[in-house]
């Protein structure tokens, strides 16, 4: 049988690093077992999903580096779960019931003021024809509860039930069903809440593997109950751990927290994202790897703890910091172009300074320095700015290569008797107007002769 997974979120927002996670580690999974990847939507909720929303998470999915075998949508097979509801009504295990919200709060602390668990005492399996046609002659509409198989003879008479599996990331799980309320399915407006959907797309689409976050643990029981109503075996499951901020704070698509979206224009590189949402609450090292196919040799989803995984997001900013100071002129020619940055001084222009930026964006900003002159940002003081005025005086001969800036400050050192940091300092504040930057043995070449000359003092 062929691995399949599914990443399946509702249409309502960017996705954020936490759902990036979920996606990351289903596909991985998938990489590892050469398996197939269905990109669901859960856009039953018409009200607030948007297909923009959709497309935007496919974009963000294709930015760091996932791309479905297939894209499908739950609001295009309503057919399919009408006939899922006539089957468990027809087995009755589909029940009405006409409770209100105000009424159902009622009963739950009714049941804890009696220091009982606050799950649905099943009243509305006890009403008559003549009690339903009452309450629809008053407008009610019912919403419709799943009869979960915690009972033997007498559904008001539950005991415990445990449901047992082996959980890809957490190991053995237990849910007892008789501790959960039996879940609804169908709205009064005949829509669906998410449970009755993804049981049915999971056997139609034939999923052998759920992975998705730790916050689905009790839901997994009752799915599994599902799954076997409807005459079907259970898939694997797997929960990991979720992310937060280093302060516990959760994410939310709606607030837009840590949207891909929005780190993506923050400059950062999908690997940087993608390496930090996969192996940050896991054994492995949260080091970038180089692209899904090296993350997917490190990824072992057994390997992530149970507790949630905190993080701090300058944490992506080392992670991006390595991979740029890795990446070669071939890799961001295309990029920098877009900038700007052409022409032949354009390859050892990205050499001389990759290995001081953060993001590749930053480049932006020393190309001006080295094409435009020094950002007037640190300024010499009267000492320094007579010294660097002298230095310029022996500034040697072109052709400046790499040796020339040892060249240069060993004669200034020679005739000034300045060294180290008293030396060096005052003429990188002269060339960039700033006091720490690339390497000026790199920058040198660059500039000329001429164009050094031109940032004396």
């Amino acid at each position: 049988m062929t691995v399949t997974v599914r990443f399946a979120p509702s249409p309502t927002g960017r996705i954020h690093i936490g759902n990036a996670r979920t996606a990351l580690f289903n596909w991985l999974f998938a990489s590892q077992n050469r398996g197939r990847f269905i990109q669901r939507f859960d856009d039953t909720d018409q009200a607030r999903s948007t297909q923009a929303f959709a497309d935007g998470i496919l974009y963000d999915l294709h930015w760091l580096g996932i791309f479905p075998d297939t894209v499908e949508y739950q609001s295009k097979r309503t057919d399919t779960y009408d006939a899922a509801v006539e089957r468990l009504k027809a087995s009755g295990l589909l029940y009405p019931c006409y409770e209100t919200v105000e009424e159902l709060e009622l009963k739950r602390k009714i049941r804890l003021s009696r220091k009982l668990p606050p799950v649905y005492g099943r009243e509305a399996l006890q009403l008559t024809d003549e009690q339903k046609a009452a309450f629809e002659a008053e407008g009610r509409r019912p919403h419709w509860r799943f009869l979960l198989p915690n009972f033997r003879g007498n559904p008001q008479e539950t005991e415990r039930t445990d449901v047992h599996w082996s959980d890809l990331v957490r190991g053995d799980e237990t849910v007892d069903l008789a501790s959960l309320s039996d879940p609804v399915l169908v709205r009064e407006d005949g829509t669906y809440l998410y449970t009755l959907p993804s049981v049915v797309d999971d056997i139609d689409m034939e999923i052998t593997h759920v992975i998705r976050g730790d916050d689905h643990v009790t839901n997994t029981g009752v799915q599994i109950a599902l799954f076997r109503a409807l005459g079907a075996e259970p898939p694997v499951f797997g929960h990991h751990n979720l992310l937060t901020t280093s302060t516990g704070e959760g994410l939310s698509k709606r607030t837009g927290a840590l949207s891909i979206a929005s780190l993506r224009e923050d400059g950062l590189e999908p690997m940087a994202v993608a390496s930090l949402a996969t192996l940050i609450g896991s054994a492995e090292q949260v080091t970038p790897e180089p692209n899904l196919a090296a993350l997917a040799d490190k990824f072992d989803p057994a390997a992530t703890s149970k507790s949630s995984a905190k993080f701090d997001p300058a944490d992506l900013d080392t992670l991006n910091k390595a991979i740029v100071h890795a990446m070669s002129f071939e890799d961001v020619a295309v990029r920098l172009l877009a900038m700007g940055i052409s022409g032949p001084e354009a390859e050892p222009f990205w050499n001389a300074v990759r290995g001081n930026l953060t993001r590749v964006t930053d480049a932006a900003r020393w190309w001006q320095i080295v094409r435009n002159g020094p950002e007037p940002t640190d300024e010499l003081s009267g000492a320094d700015r007579d010294f660097a005025r002298e230095a310029f005086e022996f500034l040697p001969d072109e052709p400046f290569d790499r040796r020339t800036w040892k060249h240069w400050t060993d004669q200034v050192k020679q005739a000034t008797g300045r060294k180290g940091k008293e030396l060096f300092l005052p003429l990188r504040v002269a060339l960039t107007g700033l006091s720490s930057g690339p390497e000026l043995a790199e920058l040198l070449p660059l500039l000329g002769r001429e164009g050094t000359l031109a940032r004396r003092p």
